[in-house]
């Protein structure tokens, strides 16, 4: 009774662990070793500070942090694959109001365009032209105590894009791949 209650737990422990493994290879095509992250574009007319660094640093640097072996570079020439991107849209708009009409809770609304080209095969790996992000903050009722909180909402959503987009990149290629193929096969 004992050896078979092990024997189960062994199987569920041994089983269970399968489900866990991390995430190794990359669903980036194995020729692809140089990526470039130009300067991201911003095409609003309104001029809103470092809006576009701040997204391309964002993404290096978490390409930088996931792609292991993986070199990153600002110039196209060179590298086998270029993120590109654009920031179509930035709106600042006070969602909450207090007592006496002032907003209360920004909320910042950023809409950008990202594609990934891999130059060797002159193909696109990841194309999404309306990818949104959202953050919210709180604007201090007191005078003495304001800090303007749009410049670290901005940095917060510049994170999560990054995070979300080379997670899509990374991660998500070879599912369409091999969605992909098995459509072509049903065919």
């Amino acid at each position: 009774m004992k050896f078979l209650a092990f024997a189960i737990i062994l199987s569920f422990v041994l089983g269970a662990a399968e489900c866990y493994k991390p995430v190794t290879k990359s669903g980036l095509p194995a020729h692809i070793k140089t990526i470039a992250v130009p300067a991201f574009q911003f095409e609003p007319e309104g001029l809103r500070y470092r809006i576009e660094s701040r997204f391309s640093e964002a993404v290096i640097k978490e390409l930088m942090r996931r792609s292991r072996g993986i070199k990153i570079q600002g110039s196209r020439e060179g590298a086998d694959a270029v993120i590109e991107g654009t920031i179509r849209d930035f709106s600042f708009t006070g969602v909450l109001l207090d007592r006496e009409g002032r907003a209360r809770i920004y909320e910042v609304t950023i809409v950008s365009a990202v594609t990934l080209i891999d130059v060797k095969e002159n193909k696109i790996l990841f194309d999404n032209q309306n990818l949104i992000f959202r953050d919210s903050f709180d604007f201090s009722q007191d005078p003495r105590s304001f800090f303007n909180e749009e410049d670290p909402a901005v940095e917060r959503i510049a994170r999560a894009f990054a995070e979300s987009l080379i997670s899509s990149v990374i991660n998500g290629i070879d599912v369409r791949r091999e969605k992909n193929d098995s459509f072509k096969t049903r065919r």
